[in-house]
C-alpha cells in the first residue's frame, strides 16, 4: 500500500485514483517525516514538496535522502522558480531522487513505472549550467539521444551495503576495485568508517555521509566507476545501483530476522549478494525458497591478498563490465594463478 503527505496540493491529491494506507496533511520538518515513516512499511510515498518545511532549501531534501529510501518516493513539485531551476533538479538527481513531476496525472504512472537514472540524466548538470529551466511536466520516461545526456550518464555509482552485520562490504569494495581497475577508471570511497586505512592503498578514499554527494560530484569526470562502501548504515540514495551483502551464516541470518522480520520483503527486486558464502548451488536454491528472495550472485570466501579473483570477474561481467571478458581470453582460460 501507499502513503501520502500533502499540503498545498491536498485537494488535487485527494482525487488521485490510488489506494493509501496512511495520509497526513500539513507542513512537516524532515525529522517529522523520518520519525513517522522510516520504520513504516509502504510501497510508494506520494510527497507534496510543499509539505516539507523550508523545502526550497535543498539541504532539507537531503536530510530525507540520507535517512529514507528515496526510490520509493514520488515527489510532486510546485511551480516555484527555485524548485524548477536546473540546479535544484540536478541536486535531486544527485541524491537519487528520480521520481519527480509537476503533473498530478503522472503520479499513478510513476508508481507502476518508476524512473531510473537514465530517465532523468537530462536534468543532471555537473560541470555545465543549462541556460533555461527544464521543467518536468509529466512522466520523465522518454527516448533520449546522446546529446541529451552529459558524460555523467556514463558513470556508474555502485554502492556495496551490508545487510547482515559486518558482511564484508569494505573488503569486497577493495577487491572489486582491484578487478575493475585493470580495464576501467575506478574510484573507491568508504562512507563514515575508515577501515580502508588498514589496506595500505593510498588510492582508496574516505568521506562521511553528509559529504558523499559532493565527493561524487567532484570525482565524476575522473572515473568511469565509483564504488561506494556503504558499510551497515550508509545512504543508498546517491548510488545508481546497490549490491546488498548477506553473509548466510545461521547466527547472522537469525540476528537479521529478529531485528527486522520484513528484511527480505524489503530486498525484493534488489541485487542480493551472498558474501563469504559456503553454500553450493543447491543450498542457494534452498535459501531462495525459504527467504522468498532471489540471489543475484554467490561469492565464496576470498583471499584478499591475491591480485586476481576470477569469481569477481564473473560477477562484474554480469553487472555489465564487458571489457573484463578480454582478460579471461588473454589468460588462455587459466583459473588458478599458481604459476606466474
Amino acid at each position: 500500500m501507499n502513503v501520502k503527505i500533502a499540503n498545498k496540493y491536498a485537494s488535487l491529491l485527494a482525487n488521485l485514483d490510488v489506494d493509501f494506507i496512511k495520509s497526513i496533511e500539513g507542513e512537516f520538518t524532515p525529522e517529522d517525516i523520518i520519525m513517522q515513516f522510516s520504520n513504516f512499511f509502504f510501497n510508494k510515498m506520494i510527497l507534496d514538496i510543499t509539505a516539507i518545511k523550508d523545502y526550497q532549501d535543498i539541504t532539507k531534501i537531503q536530510e530525507l535522502s540520507v535517512n529514507m529510501d528515496m526510490s520509493k518516493v514520488i515527489l510532486l513539485l510546485d511551480d516555484s522558480e527555485v524548485v524548477n531551476s536546473p540546479r535544484y533538479l540536478s541536486q535531486l538527481v544527485s541524491m537519487g531522487i528520480y521520481n519527480f513531476t509537476r503533473n498530478i496525472d503522472a503520479i499513478k504512472f510513476l508508481i507502476d513505472n518508476p524512473n531510473s537514472y537514465k530517465d532523468v540524466a537530462q536534468y543532471h548538470q555537473l560541470n555545465t549550467v543549462m541556460s533555461e529551466p527544464e521543467r518536468p511536466s509529466g512522466p520523465t520516461k522518454a527516448p533520449q539521444n546522446e546529446e541529451d545526456n552529459s558524460y555523467a550518464s556514463n558513470v556508474r555509482i555502485i554502492g556495496i551495503k551490508n545487510v547482515t552485520e559486518h558482511a564484508g562490504s569494505t573488503t569486497l569494495t577493495y577487491l572489486l576495485k582491484k578487478q575493475l581497475e585493470k580495464k576501467y577508471r575506478v574510484i573507491a570511497v568508504e562512507v563514515d568508517d575508515n577501515d580502508f586505512m588498514y589496506l595500505n592503498d593510498k588510492t582508496l578514499k574516505h568521506t562521511n555521509h553528509m559529504e558523499l554527494q559532493n565527493f561524487i560530484t567532484t570525482n565524476y569526470s575522473n572515473a568511469e566507476v565509483i564504488l561506494v562502501d556503504l558499510n551497515d548504515q550508509g545512504p543508498v540514495s546517491l548510488c545508481s545501483e546497490v549490491l546488498y551483502l548477506i553473509e548466510p551464516g545461521l547466527i547472522k541470518l537469525n540476528k537479521l530476522i529478529r531485528k527486522d522480520k520484513q528484511a527480505f520483503e524489503k530486498l525484493k527486486g534488489k541485487k542480493i549478494i551472498l558474501n563469504r558464502s559456503v553454500l553450493n548451488s543447491a543450498d542457494v536454491a534452498d535459501f531462495e525458497y525459504e527467504s522468498h528472495s532471489k540471489v543475484y550472485y554467490n561469492i565464496p570466501y576470498l583471499d584478499d591478498k591475491l591480485d586476481n579473483h576470477h569469481v569477481l570477474d564473473e560477477l562484474l561481467m554480469k553487472l555489465g563490465f564487458a571489457r573484463l571478458d578480454t582478460d579471461n581470453e588473454e589468460k588462455g582460460g587459466k583459473l588458478f594463478s599458481i604459476f606466474k
